[in-house]
């Protein structure tokens, strides 16, 4: 496959996965906004938002005050913020309609769809009326796009580059969601176990689609160290860390062949220490530098991913 081609699908996707977990994390802080005496502020509830996405400084530079509208706006519909869900989309669709040779009839039509029915949330103040709707929206097409290229298209190179983006970026956002959140919601001694600190974390778990894995696995209380083993290394959690790995892995090795490239053993190493590792032994250690090194892995491995496959594209 050409390296261009295979840029261009690579993103596609990563950008479709980018805008499905900006439109969680709206959604969880919209219903943690719900909850009384969920934060001493507004913007103490909606920076965490900001900084999940990598944003403070770009909206800072923009805006005054972290209010709900403007945080919003910003991630939502901003069309001069390149990770606000307008431009993610607005960038997947190009990099579709640049390959659309390259991928099923269905494919390209679901995601030019995706993109033309976009128009109808452009203007609006979602702020005051239809956040969840438009959360939900957005999940849905993110699903829907998903489930149309794995149904439909070949497995061959284009498919594996479509799902090497998705994992990439789906691991990156969990850890982010994670280190932010844990760090925010750690309860002092006195709220443990309250009503406010059940809702936090239900809303976490509800903004990856693992309240109900939760509740199964543990029958019990929301527990934070529950939380983090949930999302970091159980493979059986679709968007934990390990699930990603575990999907990220045979593909590299499928697209390197024979050959012992750096993305594979990257890939290899961080793998190696989500399938072998403790929740115990990372708590000892930290959770937060244990997040912040995995962020800086992953994103070292995006960069060797596109030495690889994509530098004759650029």
């Amino acid at each position: 496959m050409l390296s261009r081609t295979a840029d261009h699908l690579y993103w596609m996707a990563r950008y479709i996965e980018r805008a499905e977990n900006m439109a969680r994390v709206l959604d969880v802080t919209y219903n943690m906004s719900l909850v009384p005496n969920a934060a001493e502020s507004e913007a103490a509830l909606w920076l965490p938002a900001l900084e999940i996405s990598g944003n403070v400084e770009a909206y800072a530079d923009t805006y005054d005050a972290y209010t709900a509208s403007n945080v919003i706006h910003y991630l939502a519909l901003d069309m001069n913020n390149p990770s606000s869900i307008y431009s993610t989309l607005r960038s997947a669709r190009e990099n579709a309609h640049a390959v659309r040779v390259a991928m099923t009839t269905e494919t390209w039509e679901n995601i030019n769809a995706l993109w033309l029915e976009f128009g109808q949330f452009v203007g609006q103040d979602l702020a005051k009326s239809g956040l969840r709707e438009f959360c939900d929206w957005v999940k849905a097409r993110s699903h829907l796009f998903r489930g149309v290229c794995y149904g439909t298209m070949l497995r061959d190179d284009a498919f594996s580059f479509v799902r090497l983006g998705t994992f990439i970026e789906r691991a990156d956002n969990t850890a982010r969601l994670l280190d932010v959140k844990y760090h925010l919601l750690l309860p002092k001694q006195e709220e443990i176990g309250g009503a406010v600190d059940y809702y936090e974390w239900s809303a976490v778990l509800r903004s990856v689609s693992s309240f109900q894995a939760y509740q199964k696995i543990y029958s019990d209380t929301i527990e934070p160290w529950r939380v983090a083993e949930l999302l970091v290394l159980r493979r059986d959690m679709p968007r934990s860390l390990h699930a990603c790995f575990d999907e990220i892995t045979p593909i590299l090795e499928l697209l390197s062949g024979t050959r012992h490239t750096e993305c594979k053993r990257l890939a290899g190493e961080l793998h190696s220490k989500l399938r072998y590792g403790k929740m115990k032994d990372i708590f000892q250690h930290g959770l937060h530098e244990f997040l912040s090194d995995f962020v800086q892995s992953n994103n070292k491995l995006g960069v060797e991913i596109h030495k690889t496959f994509f530098s004759i594209a650029t």
